[in-house]
């Protein structure tokens, strides 16, 4: 398991949200369908909207990985790294879905470096370690100094009565 920046891991369990809120419950297929494609073509025509998580939608479904072991050494830096390294270790096939990356490579460059690592980390959750963010594992090393005894006054709250600043 490796880790990833911890935007990029945010990133893809915000594509999960997408992805489910777009489906609905029940799941419809044809609309998901109809916003893929919308985007896609947005996309294949050089504009679209510039997000990160908006992009790897559209990719998501049109995308495949020829180096996995690359794409998670490139999630390690969500700022800074070779759009072309990652370019070349990802592709999407079909005619639309091929435009598209093709003038993702023009437009949005780093842009859409950071969704095809998105995209990559939401379709492999199984290869990558999310940094625990529960309340549990926050607290972990807390040792609890800065809990005040509900029973005592604090200084703070003593000094709010004191007229004579005393």
């Amino acid at each position: 398991m490796r880790r990833v920046h911890p935007e990029f891991a945010y990133q893809s369990r915000e594509l999960e949200g997408q992805i489910d809120g777009i489906l609905g419950d029940p799941p419809d297929r044809k609309n998901y369908k109809l916003m893929v494609d919308a985007l896609v073509s947005e996309y294949a025509s050089g504009g679209g909207i510039e997000d990160v998580n908006m992009l790897a939608f559209a990719l998501v479904d049109h995308i495949s990985f020829s180096d996995p072991k690359g794409l998670l050494a490139e999630a390690e830096d969500y700022e800074f790294g070779d759009p072309s390294r990652v370019f070349a270790m990802a592709s999407c096939a079909g005619d639309e879905a091929g435009k598209m990356y093709a003038a993702l490579q023009d437009s949005f460059p780093d842009l859409a470096r950071q969704a095809i690592i998105t995209a990559f980390l939401f379709k492999n959750p199984r290869k990558w370690d999310d940094d625990d963010q529960s309340l549990d594992q926050l607290s972990a090393n807390d040792d609890g100094d800065d809990v005040q005894d509900d029973d005592e006054a604090t200084d703070d709250f003593a000094q709010m009565f004191d007229k004579d600043g005393e």
